[in-house]
């Protein structure tokens, strides 16, 4: 692929004025970490993925609310072109009315927000090889000071600048020959672009990153998985845990935790919170131990990496319940007292809320119907209640071992467990959000589950290292996907709206009492954020994967989403995948806003 950048001509200072009074675009003017830490406050732009740093995806704008949300209508669409569509999983970043937003196969658009007018496009020249395995997505971008960040399909971290899309410095975040990927958004925090990795399927190790902003040069490095050596400005900094305390022999080389959902960060704690994948290979008994630090949230020290604490909430994974979900933080109320707290809502079905400054649990709560894996949680021991005959068997005694009651798998699968939820997860990578004016988090899950078994296997570089067979099954007839209002106070489930289809988007509220979320049948919709009743939707010509943003402009309220049908679901999802192989590519973005008489 060839890299292709179109840009306008930038006009002197005296003259961007007179554009802008003119409403015509003046490009990203410098933001600054303060632009960054009151994203959510400030609502003439959208410079942070998450709406902000914590990730709570809220927006105090409610001239489009439930009384008006009814005559919200499309300004213009912006197709991405070409055949390059597949999932379209981004958010948009908005700055001075200039959009920033990505899409498959390592692309990034600015678009003029009044008109949908290109400024420029940026396309990645990815060789042949690339190894993403979950479909050739990108959940967007980072602003900072005068560039744009965003990561590609071969591991490659790209500073672009913001007014003419041209590349600043481009660096290395691992060998995609090895199976490294990246397709998450970076995250700024204190001048640093921090970033993951993707490739657990492969064996990689997990690492999360911080580098200079201005120059792209590594500040600090911290693998996930115990064993391995950190670095610091350069030199060798810690060991992350220690080795063979988790993970026997030399498996941990070779251990996953692969960070490819992004992080938060919290002011308030100074800590940065990022999740990790599951171990490798899938197959747990090839791995005795917890395998610490995979599946699990970590908490680290921005300045320097150094992990503070661990929150491992599926120990010795052996469903690919990767922890990978984003830890959100948030101020509850409870007993009287105000507590400095953080919500997940893991793959392997629980809902954790935890201090998110020594990360012990609060609660641990279901949120969807069905888990096979574990009976619960105990509080006192921090660990979950697993129960030994949910864990997929030992394929070494497979011939002791047939396949378990309720599969369907072949009788050469012995040791086959039916399993629930699937390794797709009680949800996935979509964001949840959070608004401080229910106290409700607004949760994007998916009730389905799987036959899976294990198998042999060893590590050799750049092929797939699972170890596992498996199959996705719905696990009721009339729905998979569901939206579910919970109440972190209790894990009490307020409302929920259920989906043919499995969801696979994120979701924003707003002051407007509204939650606006995305279906895979190409829906855009708004919900009131207290009972869940939906009061408007259109249609965008192809599936919804991707998380809504909302600002303001001269006075009016804005919406955008992504539209384009794509994921993991049509890849991995077994005979989910089959039940919406009906459902249309596509590759568009969509801005709405209230005519003037509303």
């Amino acid at each position: 692929m060839k890299q292709l950048v179109r840009s306008l001509t930038t006009a002197s200072a005296g003259v961007a004025l007179a554009v802008a009074l003119m409403a015509a675009p003046v490009q990203a003017a410098g933001v600054t970490d303060e632009d960054i830490l009151n994203d959510q406050a400030t609502t003439g732009d959208v410079v942070s993925y998450g709406l902000g740093p914590q990730g709570q995806r809220y927006s105090p704008l409610d001239k489009i609310n439930t009384e008006t949300v009814k005559e919200l209508r499309p300004l213009w669409a912006f197709s991405f072109g070409g055949e390059k569509q597949r999932g379209q999983e981004s958010q948009p970043l908005v700055k001075d009315g200039v959009m920033y937003v990505t899409a498959s196969y390592s692309r990034l658009y600015a678009i003029d927000t009044k008109t949908g007018e290109e400024l420029w496009e940026y396309e990645a020249r990815l060789p042949d090889g690339i190894m993403p395995c979950c479909d050739v997505v990108n959940r967007g971008a980072a602003l900072y000071g005068d560039k744009v960040y965003f990561g590609t399909l071969d591991a490659k971290l790209v500073a672009l600048d913001a007014k003419t899309g041209k590349t600043v410095w481009r660096k290395e975040l691992g060998d995609y020959k090895a199976g490294y990927s990246f397709t998450s958004a970076p995250m700024i925090v204190k001048g640093k672009v921090i970033t993951g990795v993707s490739g657990g399927e492969f064996g990689v190790v997990g690492k999360v990153e911080a580098r200079d902003a201005e120059t792209g040069e590594l500040i600090w490095s911290r693998p996930v998985i115990e064993g391995h050596m950190g670095t610091l400005n350069g030199k060798d900094s810690t060991v992350t845990g220690t080795t063979n305390a988790t993970w026997e022999g030399d498996m941990w080389q070779y251990g996953g935790g692969a960070t490819w959902n992004g992080g938060t960060y919290d002011p308030a704690t100074n800590l940065i919170y990022y999740g990790t994948g599951n171990p490798a290979p899938w197959n747990s008994h090839l791995r005795p131990g917890d395998n610490l630090y995979s599946s699990s949230t970590l908490a680290l020290d921005p300045d320097t990496g150094e992990i503070k604490w661990h929150l491992q909430t599926t120990p010795h994974d052996g469903w690919d319940f990767d922890g990978v979900n984003e830890f959100v933080a948030f101020d509850m109320e409870k007993d009287g007292k105000v507590v400095k707290a953080g919500a997940k809502a893991d793959r392997n079905g629980f809902f954790f809320v935890a201090d998110r400054e020594t990360g012990k649990p609060l609660s641990v709560t279901p949120f969807v119907s069905k888990i096979t894996w574990a009976e619960g949680w105990d509080l006192k021991t921090n660990r979950p209640i697993v129960i030994p005959e949910g864990r997929p068997g030992n394929p070494v005694q497979a011939a002791a071992q047939p396949a378990a009651a309720g599969t369907t798998a072949p009788e050469q699968h012995a040791g086959a467990v039916f399993s629930c939820p699937s390794f797709l997860g009680g949800k996935n990578w979509m964001p949840m959000g959070y608004s401080p004016d229910t106290k409700l988090f607004y949760v994007p899950a998916n009730e389905w589950c799987m036959d899976i078994w294990n198998e042999p296997v060893t590590y050799k570089k750049g092929a797939a290292y699972l170890g596992a067979g498996f199959t996705i099954k719905p696990l009721h007839e009339d729905y998979i996907g569901a939206l579910r209002a919970i109440d972190p106070t209790t894990g009490e489930i307020v409302w929920e709206y259920k989906n043919k289809a499995p969801v696979w988007g994120g979701v924003l509220s707003t002051a407007g009492n509204l939650v606006f979320f995305g279906t895979p049948e190409g829906f855009i919709k708004a919900f009131d954020a207290k009972t869940g009743e939906e009061v408007w939707k259109f249609q965008t010509g192809s599936g919804v994967v991707s998380s809504p943003v909302t600002w303001e402009e001269d006075g009016e309220q804005y919406l955008a989403v992504v539209s384009g049908w794509g994921g993991a679901v049509p890849l991995w999802g077994g005979e989910v995948a089959k039940a919406v192989k009906y459902l249309n590519q596509g590759g568009m973005v969509w801005v709405f806003k209230l005519p003037k008489s509303a």
